[in-house]
């Protein structure tokens, strides 16, 4: 989906800063992202892609500047987003089904209720069969997917995820990125994804933002004009190639 410059953003930072003590690590971000749009941040280690991820989550608070997420500031906006980080976090005394009912027994829902979603979004990311499983049993992919099983029970407006294939190899990597794509399609939350990969980001992704570091500026943003619907044969395609080949320059240049 594209930026329709009629519609109400779903998440919109102005002139948004981010500092720690004497140390600014983050300056002037000015972005607007609008619903169902799938956003990838890059950039250098230390750039700010994490913070600008925990800033829109509520996580931190911005130290200028103004913060809008669906209408609300991101606090009140917190029951409307979903974070995935890099580790699953897992509780590990507790099965798959357990793990991704949690968030729903924390609000408060019926338990036949929280069961039957929780069941629904193992379905869709594949893991029907491990609903009685103990994460120590899942492989690092399956452990991943238990993890956005369980940000979906939420549905949320905006999902973040902050480098969460990281850890992975690259089969698992590319077979979880066509998953997510599959239920973006379905579901339509506005995505920030933190990436190091120019691969995944362009593969994932309507716009990525590259970001500059010392302290993180917008140094870029390169719109992907790529089908909406992303299989593993794109990854061949020579207009996607270019777009890799953008971004990596854009990062490895960005100063």
């Amino acid at each position: 989906m594209r930026t329709d410059s009629n519609q109400i953003p779903m998440v919109k930072l102005t002139n948004t800063y981010k500092r720690f003590g004497d140390t600014t690590v983050l300056e002037a971000i000015n972005f607007q992202a609008a619903k169902g749009e799938f956003i990838s941040l890059v950039g250098p280690s230390g750039c700010g892609k994490s913070t600008m991820l925990k800033i829109i989550a509520g996580l931190y608070a911005a130290s200028e500047g103004e913060v809008i997420v669906d209408g609300m500031n991101p606090k009140d906006a917190r029951e409307e987003m979903a974070f995935i980080f890099q580790e699953a976090n897992l509780l590990p005394w507790k099965r798959v089904l357990q793990n991704v009912e949690l968030p729903l027994k924390l609000r408060g829902e019926s338990k036949e209720r929280r069961l039957e979603t929780a069941r629904k979004m193992l379905e869709l990311v594949c893991l029907s069969h491990a609903l009685d499983r103990f994460p120590w049993q899942l492989s690092g992919g399956m452990r991943m997917r238990v993890s956005i099983a369980r940000a979906l029970t939420l549905a949320p407006h905006v999902l973040l995820l902050d480098e969460p294939f990281g850890a992975l190899d690259e089969m698992t990597r590319d077979n979880l990125n066509e998953d997510l794509l599959r239920i973006h399609a379905r579901d339509q939350w506005t995505a920030f994804f933190v990436t190091h990969s120019a691969a995944e980001a362009v593969f994932l992704s309507n716009r990525v933002v590259v970001l500059s570091a010392n302290p993180g500026r917008i140094a870029e943003i390169i719109e992907i004009d790529l089908p909406t619907q992303r299989t593993a044969e794109l990854r061949e395609d020579p207009a996607y190639l270019n777009y890799v080949a953008k971004v990596s320059h854009a990062i490895r240049t960005v100063h």
